[in-house]
């Protein structure tokens, strides 16, 4: 029997895998959910309507300034004007003027499709990266603290082959989750665009757009399991790589950033693995330095910046996966297997 289609069949059986997974896929179709019944269609009512409140806002500060303008006066007539509440000359107390009042504060939310889906897709590849990582720590941790695994290269004694056929069954199972997951996301917003919000002006380089950063996406769930996989077999137990993970995003990264920005360093977040994530996922994010901060002519505060790419996030990510992914390659050929 082919130990590939041994590792898959495995896989899918697990209680935990598909408990995960199902954990996985319903915390995004809450998302969808919610984001659907959290926005509205915008038609000329709601628009109307929106007018009709900012005329309101207007006339409310109209009849507000009023009223101090006739008590400024009325309390200077009298000699007991305060100087801390009022002007010099009562007539300078004018309302703002009527373009102030902008109706689209007023409209409801709406989901622009074009605007906001490729936002979606950021939460929509976190969640299944942890899933990932949960599912393939578990699956290689398993085999190694209940003994599965000297059973198992007893049959098939090739250490890194069996090493990396389960890896790669792990991948093609989260492969064929997060495939038609990733077709169902896009759906469900396009439904929700459709219905609560709007499809205009979404052109095929749109969809081009869309779709690298979706299989960016993908890239980045496929690396986050593989590095759970990795420190599991490394550590030979599915805690290795849960602890791991806890230990590097608590006390790593929180603590490093909670000590970076006492030190003052500049782009503290330069540091931070989510913000290579995110650039990964945006092509580019955009840090500020704002105690550096450049006065122009007209008094302008202009930060400094620093650019994180998401070139720079791929060569760190490769890094990573390769480390990991080498040192556990390099236990399971060095070390005693009992």
């Amino acid at each position: 029997m082919s130990l590939y289609r041994t590792e898959l069949r495995r896989l899918a059986k697990r209680r935990f895998t598909r408990y995960m997974t199902l954990l996985g896929l319903l915390v995004l179709a809450a998302v969808v959910v919610g984001t659907f019944f959290t926005n509205q269609k915008i038609d000329a009512s709601v628009r109307a309507q929106a007018d009709r409140q900012a005329e309101q806002q207007y006339q409310e500060q109209v009849r507000y300034s009023q009223q101090e303008r006739t008590a400024c006066e009325r309390d200077k007539a009298a000699g007991a004007a305060d100087a801390n509440r009022y002007p010099p000359d009562c007539a300078m107390i004018q309302p703002p003027p009527r373009e102030a009042f902008e109706s689209r504060w007023f409209l409801p939310s709406t989901f622009n499709f074009r605007e906001s889906f490729a936002e979606t897709l950021v939460p929509f590849a976190a969640i299944l990266a942890l899933v990932g990582f949960v599912i393939g720590a578990s699956f290689v941790g398993a085999e190694w603290s209940t003994g599965g695994m000297m059973n198992l290269l007893l049959w098939r004694p090739r250490r890194l082959t069996v090493l990396l056929t389960k890896l790669a069954a792990l991948l093609t199972g989260l492969l064929a989750v997060t495939l038609p997951a990733a077709v169902l996301w896009f759906a469900g917003f396009w439904a929700v665009a459709t219905f609560r919000g709007s499809t205009e002006k979404v052109t095929s380089g749109v969809w081009q757009s869309f779709a690298l950063t979706g299989l960016r996406g993908v890239a980045l769930v496929l690396a986050v399991t593989t590095i759970g996989f990795a420190l599991a077999s490394l550590g030979r137990h599915t805690a290795m790589a849960l602890g791991g993970v806890v230990a590097v995003m608590v006390v790593g990264q929180f603590g490093l950033g909670i000590l970076l920005s006492m030190a003052g360093v500049r782009f503290p977040e330069a540091w931070l693995l989510p913000t290579y994530a995110l650039a990964w996922m945006q092509k580019k994010v955009t840090l500020e330095d704002w105690q550096a901060c450049n006065a122009t002519f007209t008094g302008e505060c202009r930060p400094d910046t620093f650019d994180v790419t998401w070139g720079q996030s791929s060569v760190l990510f490769a890094v990573g996966v390769a480390v990991v992914l080498g040192a556990a390659i390099w236990a399971m050929r060095r070390r005693d297997i009992s």
